[in-house]
């Protein structure tokens, strides 16, 4: 992490921040990677979604560090991960960051855990990698149309004025806090889970230099992230659904993965939203405890 940036303003008890180094190749740079460990036992990465970071797990990671060696990925871009200029953000490329955590810190036997938009790059990511990756759980797939825009009228307003040409850069750089965090109430049912400390950390974050730029690559994204399904069903491990019955995905589209992905365990958690990693971690703890 370079010494001139923010640091976190979250600390999570028993975890440490480590780097994984950029690299270079024929697609281009790609940028360095922070990430959280903490705990001992097998590994389980962490997957955060749209416009958050590792911290999002920040109650999660506590929970399940007894019996899991805990990786929690700042996406590229996001987070404390190097903004690179001219990255793409689409889901092959947010996947290869993803790939990176498992194959240059050679982790085997891998539980990959993602929310909403980390939960289909956990799948994709499984498909590619069948021999790391033991068991996915998959919380809120980010693979339904409309997305974020689907959770109140303020969401739809700030997303449309994000993707709009010409005056999008300009809105996505602009981010009060009471907007940014009613939009992420909209996820939740309860409200509280969302705590002051976390809206200030992600503000802190949203003003890295470009990171407007990367937060309007994201919402341009939905289309790849939806199209990644197709890859769903090459996945070999044991796969878990996870939804909140209040999450932003329709009936159908639940059903549309259930239908995909015949064979994966499904969980709905009753009086849940988009974020259950802050609204209900302890169900998620509990699912990987009787799996571990």
């Amino acid at each position: 992490m370079p010494s001139q940036e923010a640091r976190p303003t979250i600390l999570i008890p028993g975890t440490t921040s480590h780097t994984i180094a950029p690299r270079g190749g024929r697609h281009g740079h790609e940028g360095a990677l922070r990430y959280l460990k903490a705990g001992t036992g097998a590994p389980l990465v962490l997957l955060h979604t749209v416009r958050t970071q590792a911290e999002h797990f920040r109650v999660l990671i506590p929970l399940i560090s007894g019996q899991y060696t805990v990786y929690a990925l700042d996406l590229p871009g996001m987070g404390y991960s190097e903004i690179v200029p001219g990255a793409s953000y689409q889901e092959p490329a947010m996947r290869a960051g993803v790939e990176r955590l498992l194959t240059e810190l050679d982790l085997h036997d891998v539980t990959l855990v993602g929310e909403s938009m980390g939960a289909v790059l956990a799948l994709t990511a499984a498909a590619d990698l069948p021999e790391r990756v033991r068991r996915v759980v998959a919380v809120n797939t980010y693979d339904f149309r409309g997305g974020i825009a689907r959770s109140s009228l303020l969401a739809r307003v700030v997303v449309g004025g994000v993707l709009a040409p010409g005056v999008g850069p300009v809105v996505a750089g602009v981010e009060p806090k009471p907007v940014l965090r009613r939009v992420l109430q909209g996820g939740l049912v309860d409200k509280s889970a969302l705590r002051a400390d976390y809206v200030d950390e992600l503000l802190q974050v949203g003003g890295r230099p470009g990171y407007p730029t990367v937060a309007r690559a994201v919402y341009q994204s939905l289309p790849s992230l939806i199209a990644a399904r197709a890859r769903y069903s090459a996945v070999k491990a044991p796969i878990h659904l996870l939804y909140g019955d209040k999450d932003w995905s329709r009936r159908s589209d639940r059903e549309a993965n259930k239908k995909l992905l015949p064979a994966a365990e499904f969980t709905q958690v009753p009086g849940a939203g988009h974020f259950i990693a802050l609204e209900r971690p302890e169900v998620v703890a509990d699912l990987l405890a009787s799996v571990a």
